[in-house]
């Protein structure tokens, strides 16, 4: 189990604790509201846990075999590097073809502007059918 894994477990099992707690105390001084809304945290907190113990366990990797959960290689370095080419070539050609976009965008201003600002020339303008 991962570092991060005990981290999300430690504080699941201090949420319940701390929900658990707070029931008992609203029980206590007679606040039902109060228990009702900690017992709700409780259920959704037990809820959770369960769907996300669930999906890891049939999620969990078995070798270099394709995991139901991902389309992609769940072990080994190995496939790691490929995969990574791969994402940053497309990444690049997605950043060449909006560059060229961009290009494109500013050739059309600075020849707008350029048209807008010749003194003595009158602006083109579309010639209207006429109205019938």
């Amino acid at each position: 189990m991962t570092r991060r894994a005990k981290l999300w477990r430690a504080g699941a099992v201090l949420f319940g604790i701390i929900n658990l707690a707070g029931m008992g105390f609203a029980l206590a001084m007679d606040e039902m509201m109060h228990a009702m809304a900690h017992a709700f945290l409780l259920f959704v907190g037990l809820g959770a846990y369960l769907v996300w113990k669930t999906v890891t366990t049939w999620a969990a990797p078995s070798g270099d075999q394709l995991s139901p959960a991902s389309p992609l290689p769940s072990s080994g370095r190995d496939s790691t590097p490929k995969l990574g080419d791969q994402r940053i070539d497309y990444l690049q050609r997605s950043i060449d073809a909006l560059a060229v976009e961009v290009e494109r965008i500013g050739e059309a201003q600075r020849f707008r502007d350029k048209l807008h600002s010749e003194p003595g020339e009158a602006p083109l303008r579309r010639k209207l059918p006429p109205e019938e």
